[in-house]
């Protein structure tokens, strides 16, 4: 500690906020293999190609999430399909819920514009003043008769709950030390190490949660103090290189759908010293995440391929309006459904069209070409795509 900090009150009041890194350490062996999944899923995520079009779905999509959470965790009732109205422009709110739009609003700009620092300078420094800067995203138009101005630091003491924040004389202080500790050596990893990357993303998680976890103990500001450190978990994974955008907000996430063990952890983190159980739980939560947006991409992936394994099977095709029709019925099915022959044409209203303009076996001659191709199986009435052949290198399971 420095030598001006024996003179800060909140010392003796709060011995937890100690700033000490070395806590990480004592993670156990599971929280450590934990990491070493989400390094490895994030890895796999970044390297995975995808179109333009069906990336920035992921991204707006996981935007939209991480918005709906960080409002959600604050007592906000919009749903995911509101929140993604307003991003959208599709959706306002009733006027007694309008702060509730605004508070959505704030908080999609903000992610927005940490992205946009973050590609202006990748080795963006974090600092006190950034981060008043976030709240003051967050809160700006929400409650124009709020006492405090969004970004200012408290002048008043805080309880939340049973917890008592530090003195509001501290707050600017305690904000500068983390913003300090946060960018200084404790979260840089051994030069020339042999796992030097693996240990970089271990500590940029170990920082983010670390970040959220102080800026809820310190609570500098009379409001929005869970979405600022949100907002601060959010731009130091996106700011390190190794999480996809589309993941940085995953935690957040995460402390929404487990809302009554964040508040538990959080709670224990300080009445019991356990920040090893707010770290491992904040860990656990990311790979949750990561393994639905690993199962969501591949997917997306798997799509692809199977539109131009189709492609080219069907480019010996004579080009005819039954070709065109045969592309759109096998396209119209979904993997791993098998759909009764009876329902297969009216799929989709294309198809619907299509076969209205067609007599009574066009379909089967249909069913009957696209499965010699080996694009579909017919089994029991049930007509299915061969989208198992995007597998065929995978040995059968025993199940």
């Amino acid at each position: 500690m420095k030598s001006s900090d024996s003179d800060r009150e909140y010392i003796g009041m709060h011995p937890w906020i100690d700033f000490d890194a070395s806590v990480a350490s004592r993670l156990g062996a599971r929280s450590w293999m934990k990491i070493g999944e989400a390094y490895a899923r994030c890895a796999e995520l970044s390297g995975t190609p995808l179109t333009p079009a069906v990336a920035e779905a992921l991204h707006q999509h996981a935007r939209v999430r991480g918005a709906q959470a960080t409002v959600a965790i604050e007592g906000s009732t919009l749903t995911v399909e509101q929140v993604e109205g307003i991003h959208a422009g599709t959706f306002s709110a009733p006027e007694s819920r309008a702060y509730q739009e605004r508070e959505v609003r704030n908080v999609l700009e903000a992610f927005g514009r940490l992205d946009d620092l973050v590609l202006e300078d990748s080795g963006l420094r974090l600092s006190a003043e950034l981060i008043c800067e976030m709240n003051r995203w967050v809160l700006e138009g929400v409650d124009p008769d709020a006492a405090s101005s969004p970004g200012a630091i408290r002048t008043h003491s805080v309880v939340v709950g049973p917890y008592v924040g530090p003195p509001a004389r501290d707050c600017w202080y305690l904000l500068e030390r983390l913003a300090e500790w946060l960018g200084g050596e404790d979260f840089r990893p051994e030069p020339g190490h042999v796992d030097e990357q693996r240990d970089a993303f271990a500590l940029t998680v170990m920082s983010a949660l670390l970040a959220h976890l102080y800026i809820a103990w310190i609570h500098p500001f009379a409001d929005g103090n869970g979405r600022t450190a949100r907002l601060l978990e959010y731009l130091i994974l996106a700011r390190s290189g190794m999480v996809p955008l589309a993941a940085a907000n995953l935690m957040a996430n995460h402390f929404n759908l487990t809302r009554d063990r964040y508040y538990v952890r959080l709670t224990a983190a300080s009445r019991e010293r356990d920040v090893l159980g707010f770290l491992a739980y904040g860990i656990e939560g990311l790979v949750d995440g990561l393994v639905d947006h690993s199962t969501a991409v591949r997917a997306q992936h798997l799509r692809l391929t199977w539109q131009s394994y189709v492609a080219e099977t069907m480019s010996t095709f004579p080009t005819s309006p039954a070709s065109e029709r045969q592309h759109a019925l096998v396209m119209a099915l979904q993997p791993a459904t098998s759909v009764p022959r009876a329902d297969v044409a009216g799929l989709t209203p294309q198809l619907a069209q299509m076969y209205a303009r067609t007599g009574p076996r066009t379909l089967a001659r249909d069913l009957n070409r696209l499965k010699g191709a080996g694009l579909i199986e017919i089994d029991g009435g049930g007509v299915r795509p061969r989208i198992d052949l995007m597998s065929a290198f995978l040995l059968p399971t025993s199940n």
